[in-house]
C-alpha cells in the first residue's frame, strides 16, 4: 500500500466519503465512513493533508482532524465546482478536492487548532 499524503473528504449528515491518494495522485483508497468512525480512520492513517470542501461543520470537523495531526485545508466551493462533472452524490468531487488541493494552494484556507 502506498503512503497516503493527500485525503479528499466529503462531509455529509451521516455517510462521509474519503479518498486517499499518493503524491502522484494514484488512489490508495476510498471509503464510505459513518460518522462517528471518520476520526478513529483518520487517526490511523500517518500525518497527512486533509483537503474538505467548505461548508456549516467545515471549520468545527477541520480542528478536529487537526488534533490529530493532519493538516487541513478548507476549499471553497466556488474553487472545487468547475472540477466536478457528475452529481454531488458521486465521489467524483472528492478527486476534484484533491486535485484543487495540488493544483490550487492559493485558494485554500488552512485551520488552525
Amino acid at each position: 500500500m502506498n503512503q497516503v499524503s493527500t485525503v479528499g473528504l466529503d462531509l455529509a449528515k451521516s455517510i462521509f466519503q474519503l479518498h486517499g491518494a499518493d503524491s502522484t495522485g494514484a488512489v490508495v483508497f476510498r471509503k464510505k465512513l459513518r460518522r462517528a468512525q471518520v476520526l478513529s480512520f483518520l487517526a490511523t492513517l500517518p500525518p497527512c493533508t486533509v483537503a474538505l470542501e467548505a461548508c456549516g461543520s467545515a471549520h468545527d470537523w477541520g480542528r478536529e482532524i487537526a488534533k490529530l495531526g493532519h493538516m487541513v485545508k478548507l476549499i471553497a466551493p466556488a474553487y472545487v465546482k468547475p472540477f466536478v462533472k457528475r452529481h454531488k452524490q458521486l465521489p467524483r468531487p472528492l478527486r476534484s478536492v484533491i486535485f484543487v488541493d495540488s493544483k490550487v494552494a492559493w485558494v485554500v484556507a488552512s485551520v488552525s487548532v
